[in-house]
């Protein structure tokens, strides 16, 4: 039987607590409290993405859906990863409809910069213009 993939918006259908247990174990949000990423959810547009109706994976984008885009949190769990979803996600996230002629999308990566490629994304040109406030360990956790 072949799998079906579903990749989608419905917040009803996304598992808080599933996904906040694969984010809390990232190298970007380790430790983050159910509570903070609960709301960093409400407060963007999440992707959940369902394998035969199972959830594998989640992304969500920050925007003011005008001129500015942050694309976070993307994630496939390990057991699904190398099969083509992250890129079908992306796909799904960069032809979204309140996503296009934004003037930017940014987002941070260590270990996915040949994913992000294929949709386009660079290295920041001239990082000298950008800024940032960043508290290096939010969550109070040992390993930043």
């Amino acid at each position: 039987m072949e799998k079906l993939l579903n990749i989608n918006n419905d917040r009803k259908l996304i598992d808080l607590k599933l996904v906040h247990s694969w984010i809390t174990e990232s190298y970007w949000a380790k430790g983050i409290p159910f509570e903070v990423f609960e709301r960093s959810v409400e407060n963007s547009l999440p992707f959940g993405v369902y394998l035969s109706g199972k959830c594998i994976g989640f992304a969500r984008i920050v925007s003011d859906f005008a001129t500015f885009a942050y694309l976070g949190d993307v994630f496939i769990v390990q057991e699904h990863r190398g099969q083509g979803y992250s890129k079908k996600l992306m796909e799904e996230i960069m032809n979204h409809p309140k996503l296009q002629g934004l003037r930017r999308i940014c987002l941070g990566t260590w270990d996915a910069h040949d994913l992000y490629r294929q949709f386009g994304f660079e290295v920041i040109e001239e990082p000298e213009r950008w800024m940032e406030i960043r508290n290096k360990n939010p969550y109070n956790t040992e390993n930043e």
